[in-house]
């Protein structure tokens, strides 16, 4: 049985239930799993994130969301550049790492990291590797969308990918 509920309250920021219902049902919403990662001034530092996708081949741009509390922000927001790195379905571990509480300084310790030209970190055998520069910052609630232009780009020839749906990760 379907239900359709409201969630914005009188145009403000959504009632408690409602937010927990929004992120329930967003839980349904199945995307590939990435290890974003960055180095320079502000640092080196990764996190793993599903809320990422193209905005347009010309040129080539994506969009990335992170949450302004990850440990990982500050590097990010102070070095303006990263790489996308899509995971493989025998990358579960190295998701976990990335999206857990494990300290920064412990997270490259698992796979194998090189830089691209940026010089953010590029899991070796990623599916792809998107290696970018922020070119601009949208605010948007607890979240930064973080506009990318693609500066080099790395792909496997073979992989399966690594989605992450209804809290579990699915090898596809």
């Amino acid at each position: 049985m379907q239900t359709t509920t409201p969630v914005e309250n009188n145009g403000f920021a959504p009632a408690e239930d409602s937010r927990l219902l929004f992120r329930d049902a967003m839980a349904r919403l199945g995307a590939a799993v990435n290890i974003v990662t960055t180095d320079g001034p502000g640092g080196v530092a990764g996190f793993a994130a599903t809320a990422v996708c193209s905005v347009s081949d010309a040129p080539p741009t994506l969009l990335v969301c992170i949450n302004r509390s990850s440990s990982a922000y500050p590097a990010v927001s102070a070095n303006r550049m990263l790489c996308v790195n899509v995971l493989k379905s025998d990358h579960e571990d190295i998701s976990r790492l990335f999206g857990g509480k494990t300290p920064m300084s412990e997270r490259f310790k698992l796979g194998e990291w090189s830089p691209l030209e940026t010089g953010s970190p590029a899991l070796e055998n990623a599916i792809a590797s998107f290696d970018c520069k922020v070119s601009s910052i949208l605010e948007a609630g607890t979240h930064d969308v973080l506009i990318c232009k693609v500066a080099a780009v790395r792909k496997s020839s073979d992989g399966r990918g690594l989605v992450y749906f209804d809290r579990k990760y699915v090898h596809v």
